[in-house]
Parts: C-alpha cells; structure tokens; sequence
C-alpha cells in the first residue's frame, strides 16, 4: 500500500468517526424539539450529510491508479459514433478522426436521425452508416440504448469504441485501452475520461468534472464498479450480447410468471362466481387447478413454453366441453319458445311475448365462455419473439434513460470486470449555455433515479458489497436537494425570527462540528491533488431545485407511469440565449431571502435581541451558500468560450 493510500484512509476514518460522534450527540443532545418542524429537518439533513461522507470514504477506500495494459491491442473492432440531430459538420470531424485511429477497424456512424444528407455525407467519406430500420416503427424506441442496439447486429467486431458525436478521439485511443481485455478475459468495459475543449478556465456551468474523472472512478475501479459513462469507452462484445440473451429470458420468465398468476386468480374468482351453475363452476375449477399446478411447475424450473403450451391446450378443450354446453342450453332455450304464450296485435300485426317468460329468459346464463376465453387471451400474448419491441433482444439496458450506468450494473452482477484508464483519449463539447446544462443534468439525475428505483443496487442479485455502495452512492447524491432546503431554511429562520434548530451554541457542539467538518475538508482536498473542483461543490448545492425535479419526476415516471421524454443536449457550438428564469427562480429566491435575513439578524443583534454567537455561526453559513448559489447567476450571464477554441489538429472545432 502507498504512503498515499495509508493517509487517505486514516482520514476517511477519521471522517467517519467524528462524523458519527456528532450526529450522534445532536440526535441525543442537542435538538431543539420545542422547533421541531426545522430541527428535525436539519438533522436528518446532517444524517444526509453524514451517509454522504461514508460512502465517499468507502469510495476513496480502495482507490486504484492504473498504468496501462500489459498486453499488446488484439481483437476486431468496431467504431460506434451516436448522432441524432447534430450538426452534420461535427459528425464528419468526429468520424474523419476515428477513421484516423492507428489501430485496425470500421467506422459507422449511427445516426437516428435518419438524415440523407448525412448518409451521403458518410457514403463520400468511406464511413459505414446505420439507421433503425422499418422493424422500430411505432415500436419503443430507447433512445441512446435502442441505437445502439440496434448497431450491434449489424456489426461484427469483438469490441466496441462508443463515441457521442462531439467526442473526438486521440489516434492512440485502441492502444491504450485494448489492451486490459487480453490482460483478463473478464473485463467487459474500458472506460475513459470525458474531456472538454469549449470550456475554460472559469468553467462557469461546471462542465469539467476532474474529481469524478479521476479519484471518483479510480475509487469505483478498486471496487471493480467503474462504470459506463455513455462515450470514450470500449465494450466487449459477447459481454454485451449475454446480457442481451440474459435479460430477454428474465423478461419471457416474468412475462409468463405474471400472465399464469393472472389466469389463476379469474379462474379462481369466476368459478366462485359461477357455483350456482355447476357445470361451468366444475369446469372452471378444473382449469383453475390445472393453472396453478403449471404455475407450481414453471416455478420449479420447468421451460416456459411447455407450461403454457400445457395450459393453452387444457383451455382450447374445456372451451369446446362448455360451447357444447353454451349450444345445448341454446337449443333449449329455443324449443321453449314454443311454449311461450303469444299474441299478435290486432292494430300492427305485431307479435307480443309474454313480459315475465322474457324476463325468465334473459336471466338465464347464455355465455359460460368469457373466462375461459380471457385466459386464452393472455395466453397468447406469450410470445418469444416479444412482438412489443423491434428486436427481441436488447444488449444494452433500456430501463432508464442513462443506459450506461445501467447497462455497467447488469454485467457487473453477472460477473464481468470494468477498468476506468485515466487518460484523456477524447475530446468533446460541453453546453455553453444555462438552459442545455440544467436539460442535461436533469436527464442524468432523472436516469439514474429511474435506476435505483428500477433495479435498486442495494437488494440487486450477483453485486458484491463494494459494488452495491458504489452504485448506491452515485444513486444517493441526487437525493440531495432535499437537504439542501434544511441547510438552507435554518439561518434564515434564526436571523429573521430567531428560531434555534438547536439547543445552544455551546463549547461541546464546536468540539464536535469543527473536527468533523474540518477532517471532511481535508480528506477532500488531499484526495483532489490540486484538481478545481470548486465548481463541482457549488453545484452540488446550487442545482437543489433540479435534483428535487428530477425525484419526483422520476417518481411520476416509474411509479405512476407518467412519461418523462428524453432531450438530446445540444452540441452545435452555440449558446440557446435567453436566462432560464423559470429554472432558477428557486435559487435567485433564496439569495433575496438570505440577503434580507443577514440584514434582520445584524440589525437584531446591534439592539440586543438576537444572540451574538448565533448570529456569528448562521452569519458565517448563510455567506458560504450565497457564495455557492452566485455560480448561477454567472452561469445565466454565461454565452460560450470568448473565442472560438481550437481541436487538437489545429482547425476550429466546429464553424460559429
């Protein structure tokens, strides 16, 4: 173990355990119940904080810096550049240099925008080209994931390199990445950083992301949960194709699992229903026992096909034994009609039945059959082709919106390996505007809630322990807007109405506080190494109104069955315009109140009616938050780089 390592676990030790110390004593100690409508708030966001805090401990526990490969580059591949509505122009760039890359391989862009302009743009250039073809029409589309699949049997190579359509690769990228598959026949994913060329220093909108493109992934990786981030990354693919094979036999399994169940409880309820005819009422629960029975068998591992073939066939008979029926009691019915007292109307000339043999006759059961064939209804929907989607199988994961961190999940629990090689390979653009940010961060949040909410890491079969935290951290960190309004509401409530969340500001909560917020700050910032990663803090809490967005959104989605859409960032080298003040009202309302609070609790305090100490502590905190939220008001004010920047060979990245 490194002397590096040594430190960074004594600290995240030491974060942890002053971590609980104090949440502890403010549980037991020091919460003002008397408030208890902001006080148990607040400490539930201190709790937040503080699960926060461990799984960033447990994410740097394990920290792995790699140096490469051993083994030399082997295996065919193929370039998969995803485009939908990018600018022809960008595509080309990103495409002219992956046909670039030193090592042997196809270029194909995929694009799912269907343009003919740039089919014949890639035909002129040599590049192969992809789009749905008629079996997607009217059927699920997935996105980014349904592209994708849909490339992966139209193409053949042992590995794939994912590009976004601004993404630019380095010639080396295959050399530097291939090489981690001959080194372990396991590794399913190599993935790379994402780099941006359109941001600069300030990095106002936050784009560069160097603490989770780095000792982030590079802890995940000492747990082998690095995972997917969407582009810059190589894929096996057999890993691919078993978990395509994989989840289409859990989803006919489920299928056939829910549709049995099904037939067994209105079998069940229709031969109660039906005890007054016992004929149907015995045919029924027959069939009723013969359902469960299958269902009892499938259960035990017996193939789906013969359990509802068994079925299937079990319904086709009992509904001729009860049409037999159906046809007796018919002929029936019309020989009494013979016995029906008839008259004819003297005035028309009309026939006139008898109102009460009528009714007699309208109430007798003529239609035994609705159960039965409802069944068979379900039955048939059963089919392997899953004629619900374009192609029965779907390598990559279509559960959420964020493909990649789901798909990196599924091959991680069946026992594949992933690798993050930290090496800036690509080159990409970044939004340069507010508005495309706050539409990218949301669909990110709004992915990998869908996710957890889906296919929860924590209960999810073959992850091991490590992976499980891994995963639910990232999942975890978008829960904190939630927090955030805690933090935010309890300064301002003591500085303009002077209600205290906590008992006293005494000597024993800074002996608590300051060693653990401290140690915190520290482990950060040794794990970062000098990296900016002060955009990254602000945002975490600056973005509190889209995190909460995405929560209930994603709830909507998942829950209720609500649709939620999915918006391609736009990457054409311009900004949209205009501030987004629908968007960042929230904040801007904070800051005003903030502001206005620190002026009430220095103008209490000036006439004594305000506790000094108090007033010092929230002042100091509601000063951190108003300089956290100011990033969005430089984010609204924020049109792009100052001037056009330049890709790695020289030429403008795109025309402005």
């Amino acid at each position: 173990m490194t002397r590096r390592m040594i430190i960074i676990r004594i600290l995240a030790v030491l974060a942890v355990l002053t971590g609980v110390n104090y949440v502890t004593w403010r549980w037991l100690e020091s919460v003002n119940w008397e408030a208890w409508w902001i006080a148990v708030p607040l400490i539930v966001a201190e709790t937040f904080s503080l699960i926060d805090t461990f799984l960033f401990a447990a994410t740097m526990w394990k920290s792995k810096e790699r140096e490469g490969p051993k083994s030399a580059p082997e295996g065919t591949v193929d370039v998969l550049i995803t485009t939908y509505n990018e600018p022809i122009e960008m595509v080309m760039k990103t495409a002219s240099a992956a046909q670039k890359i030193t090592y042997p391989h196809q270029t194909w862009i995929l694009d799912d925008g269907n343009r003919s302009e740039m089919a014949d743009a890639a035909k002129q250039a040599g590049i192969g080209y992809i789009t749905r073809s008629q079996d997607w029409k009217n059927k699920p589309r997935h996105a980014k994931a349904g592209n994708l699949n849909n490339a992966l049997f139209q193409t053949d190579g042992e590995f794939l390199l994912i590009l976004d359509a601004d993404q630019v690769p380095d010639p080396l990228i295959l050399h530097r990445t291939l090489g981690y598959f001959a080194d372990d026949p396991k590794v399913a994913l190599v993935q790379t950083p994402q780099w941006f060329v359109n941001v600069d220093e300030a990095d106002p909108l936050g784009s560069q992301a160097p603490l989770f493109y780095g000792p982030i992934q590079q802890g995940k990786d000492g747990w082998n949960a690095a995972f997917f981030c969407g582009s810059n990354a190589v894929l096996r693919r057999d890993a691919l194709m078993q978990l395509g094979i994989v989840g289409y036999v859990h989803d006919v399994q489920e299928s056939t699992r829910r549709t049995l169940r099904a037939a067994e409880k209105l079998l069940g309820r229709e031969a109660k229903r039906h005890r007054d005819v016992p004929e149907l009422s015995e045919e029924l629960r027959q069939l009723h026992a013969l359902t469960a029975d299958a269902l009892a068998d499938f259960r035990r591992g017996e193939p789906a096909a013969e359990v509802v073939y068994r079925v299937q066939e079990a319904a086709k008979a009992a509904s001729r034994r009860l049409l037999e029926n159906d046809l007796a009691t018919m002929y029936a019915d019309l020989e009494s009609l013979g016995h029906v007292p008839v008259q004819r109307d003297e005035v028309l000339g009309a026939v006139v039945i008898d109102q009460a043999s009528l009714d007699a006759l309208t109430a007798q059961e003529h239609s035994p059959l609705g159960a039965v064939e409802s069944v068979m209804a379900l039955l048939e929907q059963l089919r392997v082709d899953r004629p619900d989607e374009a192609q029965p199988v779907q390598p990559l994961a279509t559960i959420s919106i964020t493909e990649d961190m789901a798909t990196a999940m599924q091959l991680h629990s069946m026992g594949w390996r992933s690798v993050y090689h930290h090496e800036i390979l690509a080159r990409g653009l970044a939004p340069e505007d507010l508005n495309t940010m706050l539409k990218q961060r949301l669909r990110w949040a709004q992915g990998t809630l869908q996710v957890m909410l889906r296919d929860n890491p924590l209960v999810k079969k073959g992850l091991s322990a490590g992976q499980r935290l891994m995963y639910f951290g990232t999942m975890w960190s978008y829960l904190a807007g939630f927090a955030a309004l805690a933090y935010m509401a309890a300064p301002i409530l003591y500085l303009m109405l002077g209600v205290m969340p906590v008992n006293a500001w005494s000597v024993e909560f800074f002996a608590r506080f300051l060693p653990y917020f401290l140690i915190n700050q520290v482990l950060f910032i040794y794990v970062a190494r000098g990296m900016r990663t002060w955009r990254g803090q602000q945002y975490s809490l600056a973005l509190f109104p889209l995190w909460i967005k995405a929560c209930w959104t994603t709830f909507a989605n998942v829950v209720l069955g609500k649709p939620l859409g999915f918006v391609v960032t736009r990457k054409d080298g311009k900004a949209e315009g205009g501030v987004p003040w629908r968007e960042i009202w929230p904040q801007l309302t904070v800051m005003v109140l903030l502001v206005i609070s620190l002026i009430i609790g220095v103008t209490r305090v000036m006439l004594g009616t305000l506790d000094g100490t108090g007033t010092l502590i929230n002042t100091v905190w509601v000063i951190y938050i108003l300089i956290a939220l100011s990033v969005i008001i430089q984010a609204a004010r924020y049109r792009g780089p100052a001037a056009a920047l330049e890709n790695p060979e020289g030429d403008s990245w795109i025309s402005k």
